[in-house]
């Protein structure tokens, strides 16, 4: 409870530069370990806040509420799972009214010792998450292509070729200055991109953990290898019922299988070891993710319509080596920007 109301208050302070007279709205259940916790915490991080029970609450009072707050004010989503209010779309309908917003979803999936974990990847780093997410976009900028080595001395021929230059990169690394909207889902950590050319990805990336149907992180005893042909998947290696499931929905309604995402995630809470079973959650793990299937609206692409793709799984790579152009980035699970 000290270390969460720590790092929340670290957050408030350097991230949101909350500070009086602007009003804070705590909207939380308590359907979960870790809801109960971070409710708590922040009680102690958020002393002047109001603090709501969305099970014991109507829409019509909760969007009352809503009602009062004025832009800059700050409204943290405490969720179990995922609140619903009708049709209203939350997060989106608080940032057209200038309001700043902090979600923790889903976090019903985390449970005994993955609370702990999760604490720890609340702790916010500005230097280290500005500084380095900064100079990952920098170079991938500029960058001509790289090359994503996931098998080293043991599986040397495991080197995922990015062939092309990359898409500008974005920044979830809690600075919203350039940003419209002041927010978004924590804990944070995280840069990423896309090849310009999807075409121009081919090789073989050996993965140590991906998202599965019920969004939980799925981790095989043995790395599968993924084949990568002008930046579609056409087969593995040491596969599982599990992660073929997962390609064979993503061909049953997309026909084939991309290669989107290239996520560079920078939580060191998060690793290969230390994980957290919520995908969301997970996808800032310090180390290399990569997307598969058609979703990623992020960067539009000729033939790619934006409502068409429908699926968007995270895989995570075993990164023994990571680099943009002759620079490396990446070793030794650290970034070495």
């Amino acid at each position: 409870m000290e270390l969460a109301s720590q790092h929340l208050k670290d957050i408030l302070k350097e991230v949101f530069h909350h500070q009086a007279p602007h009003q804070a709205l705590v909207v939380f259940d308590t359907q979960s370990e870790l809801s109960r916790l971070l409710s708590d915490a922040y009680k102690i991080a958020l002393p002047d806040a109001q603090f709501i029970d969305f099970d014991k609450h109507t829409p019509a009072q909760i969007h009352a509420e809503f009602a009062k707050l004025h832009a800059s004010d700050l409204v943290v989503l405490v969720q179990s799972t995922n609140f619903r209010l009708e049709a209203f779309r939350i997060r989106v309908e608080l940032f057209k009214r200038g309001l700043k917003v902090i979600e923790h979803p889903h976090l019903s999936r985390m449970v005994g010792d993955e609370v702990a974990v999760y604490v720890d990847a609340l702790a916010y780093d500005g230097v280290y998450y500005r500084g380095v997410g900064q100079g990952l976009k920098t170079i991938i900028d500029s960058a001509k292509g790289g090359v994503l080595d996931s098998g080293g001395v043991t599986h040397p021929g495991a080197r995922l070729v990015f062939g092309s230059a990359f898409e500008s990169a974005k920044l979830n690394v809690g600075d919203y200055r350039a940003m419209p909207n002041t927010g978004g889902q924590f804990p944070i950590g995280e840069v990423f991109t896309e090849a310009q050319n999807l075409e121009a990805v081919n090789g073989r990336v050996r993965i140590f953990a991906f998202g599965d149907t019920a969004f939980k992180v799925n981790r095989p005893a043995t790395p599968i290898t993924l084949i990568v042909e002008k930046g579609q998947v056409i087969a593995t290696e040491n596969s599982t019922a599990e992660f073929d499931t997962v390609l064979a929905n993503i061909r049953a309604d997309e026909e084939v299988v991309w290669l989107r995402e290239i996520g560079f995630g920078l939580n060191r809470a998060f690793t290969q070891d230390r994980t957290v079973s919520d995908i969301g959650t997970y996808e800032r793990m310090c180390g290399m993710h990569l997307s598969l299937g058609a979703k990623h609206g992020i960067y539009p692409k000729p033939g790619f319509k934006r409502n068409d793709g429908k699926h968007h799984v995270d895989v995570f790579a075993v990164t023994e080596c990571l680099t943009l152009d002759d620079k490396v980035v990446y070793r030794n699970g650290a970034w070495v920007v």
